[in-house]
């Protein structure tokens, strides 16, 4: 910390440590911005003259390849490779608020099926661009998948694939930068033929990604081992182990991580088949083509839920601090556009993700006196629209959460509300599939908030018939309270006390900055909610009521929803629960520049 490099980065704090060195937070004295810098390492602290040429050339490799990608929506950006005291540093773009896919899976679990899916499209599209540049990554796991937030603040929106340092283009004739002795890539994750000596190839690449999927779905490696040696061996000898929560992935996995790689599916095919999964009946949508062999098991078991109404109702608790702004009227999009934003839009804000309740883990007890385990500590069954607190062990989402009921859903300012329920034949079954079947159920209610999770409430072995047979699926605040009634469980003519459960398209009747109304968008409104952005951690909620109206205009311009920029501007709001959370949360919404109401023929 605190050397400069290259008489121009100031190194800050180092952000990690990989095979080939250091990476460290720096600041670009020049540019006055933070980028991220390579620093490469030797173990050996007098290397060979062989092994430091290879180093240095290696490096130099990564930057060109991946700068050859500069761009690409999923490719961390490499700026620049330069020499500081004879050795190489990488500078690259830094990627705020990252975790990659390892470290997440390590702190909140595996991952869902169609999360999973979401990851490996965006992954599968930056193999496909460096493939049809002759540049094989050789190196796909889960430690290098980076998932970030968005502009919109979704804290896993972004998702990047990094390190190059091992890339190669095979028919370029360059040379390969590795020690004899050294096997190029990471053992759990290599290809079959890699590891028997076989050339790069964009199909090794997709058995990678097949492995890092498996790892973000399963919560460990599909041929995971005591050892280096005894992955190796198992990755060329053996079947992968058996996935038990992939779901609708499952058959892309099987596929994917086929030894021979002759028989492994396209790029294209695996790029239809991951997109059936994340969004398996979204109309419109050319890429996604309906595949009864691929939808997911509870697809014909459960049905959807009723979309929520334009105009239902909110209420809660603490004061709505209202950013005033003008804003524009929306007309409707093509049924096509529309299912694209909603697939984009909702997946980014859906990918706070569900989350399992394992009370079987934990039961205890008379299974009738506490159905769903003694860590839950409920003692009867959970009702359809029944708000909750949750009390959990320590962070939120980490561990499980002891609930407790509020039929009043606004006295206390609820975590969340029950929003669905999902039938099994067998205890069994819903504690394999409930998580799952929840995500489902819950994904439209949370494409439309901002800041929620999916929890599934599963009961236990003897409390199974007492809740009937049912798993309770719930929306909670990511990092807060919701201070009230969500979706269609809200009441036309409600006052909101928070944003926390303003939703896209509520309409909104205005009296002042402070007091919001929800009200049929059928009938006169003065805004409508169109989405949400996120202002920086330094901005405090009074300077937000000068600032997020600029930020919604940026982030989410009324234009993009149809709005005539001559008669409609942009709105925001923000409130006092989003600061307490940290998470600072701005919604936007479109109105009229001259204040007059909106009619109702935006929605």
């Amino acid at each position: 910390m605190g050397r400069v490099i290259a008489g121009r980065y100031l190194l800050l704090h180092r952000l990690g440590s990989g095979g080939m060195g250091h990476v460290w937070l720096a600041h670009d004295q020049r540019l006055a911005c933070e980028v991220a810098l390579k620093e490469i390492v030797f173990r050996d602290p007098d290397p060979t003259g062989d092994e430091r040429e290879a180093r240095v050339a290696r490096a130099r490799a990564e930057a060109r390849h991946a700068a050859g990608l500069r761009g690409h929506p999923h490719v961390v950006t490499v700026h620049d490779v330069l020499e500081h005291e004879g050795l190489p540093w990488i500078v690259m773009e830094y990627v705020a608020g990252a975790v990659d896919l390892k470290e997440l899976v390590e702190t909140r679990g595996p991952l869902a099926p169609a999360e999973c899916a979401r990851i490996g499209l965006a992954v599968l599209d930056a193999l496909t661009a460096g493939h049809e540049r002759g540049v094989m990554h050789r190196d796909v796991k889960p430690a290098n998948i980076l998932l970030a937030p968005d502009r919109s603040g979704a804290p896993y929106g972004r998702i990047l694939l990094t390190d190059y340092g091992i890339s190669v283009q095979p028919d370029a004739g360059e040379t390969r930068y590795t020690l004899a002795s050294v096997l190029v890539g990471t053992s759990g994750y290599l290809a079959p033929e890699r590891a028997t000596g076989g050339p790069p190839t964009p199909a090794a690449d997709l058995f990678s990604l097949g492995c890092t999927l498996y790892h973000g779905v399963e919560g460990h490696g599909p041929f995971e081992r005591e050892s280096h040696l005894a992955e190796v061996t198992a990755v060329v000898m053996e079947e992968p182990r058996p996935a038990v929560r992939a779901g609708a992935l499952g058959p892309v996995l099987q596929a994917l991580l086929v030894k021979d790689p002759g028989r492994r599916p396209s790029a294209p095919e695996a790029e239809a088949a991951l997109s059936r999964i994340v969004t398996p009946q979204a109309e419109g949508y050319a890429r996604v083509q309906t595949d009864p062999g691929s939808q997911p098991p509870w697809a014909g078991s459960a049905a959807a839920p009723a979309p929520p109404g334009p105009g239902t109702d909110g209420f809660g608790q603490p004061v709505v601090a209202s950013v005033s702004g003008p804003a524009h009227r929306r007309r409707e999009l093509p049924r096509a556009l529309r299912a694209v934003l909603a697939v984009s839009l909702g997946l980014v804000l859906a990918l706070g993700g569900v989350w399992y309740a394992m009370a079987h883990q934990k039961s205890g007890g008379d299974g009738a006196a506490s159905p769903y385990g003694s860590a839950v500590g409920l003692s009867a069954a959970l009702q359809g629209g029944e708000c909750v607190l949750a009390d959990w062990p320590g962070d939120r989402f980490q561990g499980v959460p002891r609930l407790t009921p509020d039929p009043s859903c606004r006295d206390q300012a609820p975590d969340g509300q029950v929003m669905a329920f999902v039938s099994a034949a067998s205890a069994d079954e819903a504690r394999k599939l409930g998580p799952a079947r929840c995500e489902e159920r819950t994904q439209e209610i949370r494409e439309r908030l901002a800041d929620v999770r999916s929890l599934a409430v599963v009961p236990t072995g003897a409390g199974f018939e007492a809740v009937g047979r049912r798993t309770a699926c719930l929306v909670l605040g990511a990092h807060g309270p919701v201070y009230g009634p969500l979706g269609d469980r809200r009441k036309v003519g409600s006052d909101f006390t928070d944003t926390a459960n303003m939703q896209r398209r509520d309409c909104l009747q205005t009296h002042s900055d402070r007091d919001a109304r929800l009200v049929s968008c059928s009938g006169p409104h003065d805004e409508q909610v169109l989405g949400f952005t996120r202002l920086g951690r330094d901005v405090t909620l009074t300077e937000a009521r000068t600032q997020s109206d600029a930020a919604c205009a940026k982030d989410v311009p009324p234009r993009d929803y149809g709005f005539d920029p001559s008669v409609y501007t942009s709105g925001s709001w923000s409130s006092q629960g989003a600061w307490r959370s940290g998470t600072h949360f701005v919604v936007c919404t479109v109105r009229k520049q001259n204040g007059g109401t909106m009619e109702g023929d935006e929605s």
